[in-house]
């Protein structure tokens, strides 16, 4: 007969012991910056710099703060090429940034994330890339930002600035970089990040995939869209450019691509429709649109 005493596990070792409490110290330090709200200067930065700020409730401009907080504690920035960093720089870009995992209950905004390298202006690179018929193709291209897996955003400052001057365009460099950034948080397929349940994996791919292929069809056949083109490129180009429509062009966006619209804003746990929040500026953007899905 089995002894019912179940045998206590062994007591943790003096390293084990040692991060435990850093796990914890780092847990309490991170709900407290959570708690601390931004200065007034930094307010303001934010103010200027994030056109949907006006329209937060309270509880959700405190969250964003909180985010902020947070993300400036664990990123590291660095000016490249000339750049001086700032401590504007660095609170704009965080609440760009963070404005993208508001609603998703996140205590840490970008886990992975250890370094952000911003530039003054966009930078011209040598590239090799493969196109849609898998032949390769060498030269250079100009960049205004780059996502990389292992922890690493680098932005353009003038685009930075240019996404808040022009905000309804559907053109984010921040929303596109880390949009860019929570995919790279999945190991499945590019424009897939984690989904909240197993069951929305193949929702989502249905109404992604029919969507880059739509608009791949479009760009072909010379056909004006509604998303930027360079969504074509890729699936993950694609899931990036969606997400910077999705915020700068919220109601438009809803009406022409109801379906996509609803995935992102599952997926974000946030809705930036709301009539008064982003006014349908972009007359040009009115024709040529892709159908409902």
């Amino acid at each position: 007969m089995p002894d019912p005493t179940p045998t206590p596990p062994p007591p943790p070792s003096a390293f084990g012991r040692l991060l435990e409490r850093l796990g914890l110290f780092r847990g309490r330090r991170r709900r407290r910056l959570a708690a601390t709200p931004l200065s007034d200067e930094q307010r303001r930065w934010v103010r200027e710099q994030l056109p949907l700020w006006e329209k937060l409730s309270e509880p959700q401009r405190r969250g964003l703060e909180g985010l902020v907080q947070v993300f400036l504690d664990e990123v590291s920035f660095e000016g490249c090429g000339g750049l001086e960093m700032s401590d504007e720089i660095r609170t704009v870009i965080a609440a760009r940034a963070c404005l993208l995992v508001l609603g998703s209950g996140r205590l840490v905004p970008y886990p992975r994330l250890t370094v952000v390298l911003v530039y003054p202006s966009s930078w011209t690179v040598d590239d090799v890339g493969r196109d849609r018929q898998g032949l390769v193709h060498e030269g250079r291209s100009h960049r205004l930002g780059e996502s990389h897996a292992r922890g690493q955003v680098v932005l353009s400052w003038d685009d930075v600035e240019a996404g808040a001057r022009i905000p309804h365009d559907g053109q984010d460099v921040v929303f596109h970089e880390f949009a860019h950034q929570l995919d790279q948080e999945s190991p499945g397929s590019p424009g897939s990040p984690p989904l909240r349940r197993a069951a929305d994996y193949a929702g989502w791919a249905r109404t992604l995939d029919a969507g880059y292929e739509q608009l791949v069809e479009r760009v072909e056949a010379g056909r004006r869209t509604f998303l930027d083109d360079y969504g074509a490129t890729n699936p993950a180009e694609y899931f990036a450019v969606a997400t910077e429509a999705f915020f700068e062009k919220p109601v438009p966006f809803r009406r022409r691509l109801p379906e996509l619209f609803e995935r992102l804003r599952d997926y974000y746990g946030f809705d930036p429709s709301d009539p008064d929040a982003v006014q349908d500026s972009t007359g040009a953007e009115q024709d040529g649109l892709e159908p409902h899905e």
